[in-house]
């Protein structure tokens, strides 16, 4: 069976379940596992200029919408070049990744030379995630590999819970951003990495789109611990684009908040199994006596 994979967490769900050996092309942004991704052709491009500074790339993507250009697009010459048998994609944000629903409509699928079957994934909370892990599972004759995997998966939410089990007034209270420029905070799924790891989001509910708010609401939510795990970038660059921070209630909000840094971009943006290795670096960050970073 020849796979291919259209965004990151997919391609490491391949992975996890011991397919990656199957995967005929993977996405632009694939980078994790190594081995699954070195040398696998790449079946997405963006035109999106990600070393600019995350203002001018919203705003980039504000004027894409506005055109009706996705900022994410399949290469079509490409996919058709990897005859896949089985296509993953999903439907949670079309600014992450590709928009399979949008992109990979009935005529084009018609069109491929391998007329594969597409895996939509659109989870957008943790039972979700996983319940996307056995769907993946089924679609590769793999359904067993897969429950045995999110069973541990489980386990280890269970073992991080019970190691930080403590009344929730005793709970940090966590705001995790997502983007700087603007202001997003992080939904769907973090919500509930938090409660995992032991904390309280004052940010955003468990399932809700991750959306922009002002700064001076942000701040006055209070938050013990602001998390900078900003989507796509790693903790270099979340602290580079803290540092540029200027609104005056954001940089009063830095300056109150115990401020950690977690690589959003391989841990929180990608609804696939390095969540559950998320909840136990956040559950490090937020119970350490001092500042963090993973």
């Amino acid at each position: 069976m020849r796979i291919a994979s259209l965004f990151p967490a997919a391609t490491e769900i391949v992975a996890a379940l011991g397919a990656a050996d199957r995967l005929v092309g993977v996405s632009h942004e694939c980078d994790w596992p190594l081995d699954a991704v070195r040398g696998r052709p790449r079946v997405t491009r963006t035109w999106v200029d990600t070393t600019l500074p995350s203002g001018a790339i919203d705003r980039q993507v504000v004027q894409a919408g506005m055109e009706g250009r996705p900022p994410i697009e399949v290469d079509v010459d490409a996919l058709a070049r990897a005859r896949p048998d089985v296509v993953i994609g999903q439907s949670v944000c079309e600014v992450c990744a590709v928009d399979v629903e949008a992109q990979l409509a009935a005529p084009l699928l018609a069109a491929l030379p391998s007329h594969p079957h597409v895996v939509t994934l659109h989870a957008h909370d943790l039972s979700g995630v996983l319940d996307d892990i056995v769907r993946v599972g089924e679609a590769l004759d793999l359904r067993s590999e897969a429950e045995e995997l999110v069973a541990g998966l489980r386990y280890r939410l269970q073992r991080v819970g019970a190691r930080h089990a403590v009344p929730r007034p005793a709970r940090p209270h966590v705001l995790v951003m997502e983007w700087m420029d603007p202001p997003y905070v992080a939904g769907h799924w973090v919500p509930e990495l938090v409660a995992a790891a032991g904390g309280v989001d004052v940010g955003a509910r468990a399932g809700d789109r991750s959306v922009t708010q002002p700064w001076q609401e942000l701040r006055a939510r209070a938050p013990d611990v602001v998390v900078v795990a900003l989507c796509g970038f790693d903790v270099a660059r979340a602290r580079r684009e803290v540092a540029a921070v200027t609104d005056r209630d954001a940089v009063a909000l830095l300056a109150t908040a115990q401020v950690v840094f977690l690589d959003g971009n391989a841990y929180t943006s990608r609804p696939g199994p390095r969540l559950v290795e998320a909840v136990e670096l956040l559950a490090a960050l937020l119970h350490a006596p001092k500042e963090g970073t993973s």
